[in-house]
Formats: C-alpha cells, sequence, structure tokens
C-alpha cells in the first residue's frame, strides 16, 4: 500500500532499505520479514501495513533498481550528443551505481528465479529505450546502421558481465579501467591494428 502521509512514505522507505540490505545479502529463501523489520526498526506488524508479504517487498526492489538505475543513465548521458561518448558515461554510471548499490544487483539477479516476471519487465523495459536511443543514432548517422534490438541487449549484456565482475566476483578493477576497456571493444571491436584505449588504470 502506497502511504498517505510523510511519515508513512518514510517507514515504507526505510523497510525498503532494510529489505534490501537483507534479502541482498542473505538471498531471498533466507531472508525474513523479522530480520527485515529489525533491520528496518520497525515492529513486524508495520511490515504488513505496506506489503503483503516478502514476495511483494521483493517485486518492489527490482522495479525499483530499475527506475533508479534509468534515472541515473539518463542524468549522465543527457548531456551527449555522440552516441559513442553517451555509451561511455552510460557505463560508468551503471558501474558506479552497482558498485555503491552491491545488495540491490544481487536481488535483480535473484529475481529470475524467484520473481521471473519481474525480470523480464527489469531488462525488458531497458531494452526498450535502449533500443530507441541506438535507432535514432543510427537516423542521425552518429553510429552505423544495424538492428538496434540485438545491439541492445549485446551492449546490455556487456554492462551486466562487468556489473558481475564486480559486485560477485570482486574483481579488483577499478571503473575505469572497466569503462575504458569495455569502451575500447564497442567502439573498435577485435580487429587487429586498431589501437587500443583501454587498461587497468589503477
Amino acid at each position: 500500500m502506497r502511504p498517505k502521509t510523510a511519515r508513512g512514505e518514510a517507514t515504507r522507505r526505510a523497510i525498503l532499505g532494510a529489505a534490501e540490505i537483507v534479502i541482498g545479502r542473505q538471498g531471498y529463501s533466507e531472508a525474513s520479514i523479522g530480520s527485515i523489520t529489525r533491520q528496518a526498526g520497525v515492529a513486524q506488524g508495520t511490515f504488513y501495513i505496506y506489503f503483503a508479504g516478502k514476495d511483494e517487498v521483493f517485486s518492489e526492489l527490482v522495479a525499483e533498481m530499475g527506475r533508479m538505475l534509468r534515472h541515473v543513465i539518463a542524468e549522465a548521458t543527457s548531456g551527449f550528443d555522440d552516441r559513442l561518448e553517451a555509451e561511455r558515461e552510460g557505463l560508468r554510471a551503471f558501474l558506479t551505481f552497482v558498485s555503491a548499490h552491491p545488495e540491490l544487483y544481487r536481488i535483480v539477479q535473484e529475481a529470475q528465479f524467484v520473481d521471473p516476471e519481474a525480470y523480464r519487465a527489469y531488462f525488458r523495459t531497458f531494452a526498450q529505450g535502449y533500443r530507441e536511443g541506438l535507432e535514432k543514432a543510427a537516423w542521425e548517422e552518429t553510429i552505423s546502421a544495424g538492428d538496434a534490438e540485438i545491439r541492445a541487449w549485446a551492449l546490455m549484456g556487456v554492462a551486466r558481465a562487468l556489473g558481475e565482475l564486480q559486485v560477485v566476483f570482486n574483481g579488483g578493477h577499478s571503473i575505469d579501467a572497466l569503462v575504458e576497456t569495455a569502451h575500447d571493444l564497442i567502439e573498435n571491436g577485435l580487429r587487429a591494428g586498431v589501437p587500443s584505449g583501454g587498461g587497468d588504470r589503477g
């Protein structure tokens, strides 16, 4: 239930924040509503004022990450007319966000099994916006023409894999190194003889 007062909204946000930490660290199956409310500092009965159960708060967290990420990436790329530069800064914004919110990233990954509908909605919404942006850039001839749908999913795959390297595997690379190496691959491919701008810069 959406609260009608600022105090109610603050309580709901506290529960969501606690659920992000608890579910992100323990996993959906191990996390309990009691552990979430303890983390939030509210009575267990308060949880049910705002959410029907653990499944509802989990689905809301997946949707929340999608909304937050789309906003962060839109803000980071809004000043770039060059699509390739926008790709670079969008990837940087994504990796910065998931590094700051590793629990949310793990929750989205787990959604594939816990809430497949929310998982599909998360990626389809991203893909739609991505495809539209690539189509616009191709029409303006700032990038080459190509199947925007396939390109969108391929570029999302790059970002997702690097996020997993950073969050799940604790890759130890700097965000700058990840961005520059991946951007060089996106811009120049693997063809020999093309100067590389990538590499770990600390």
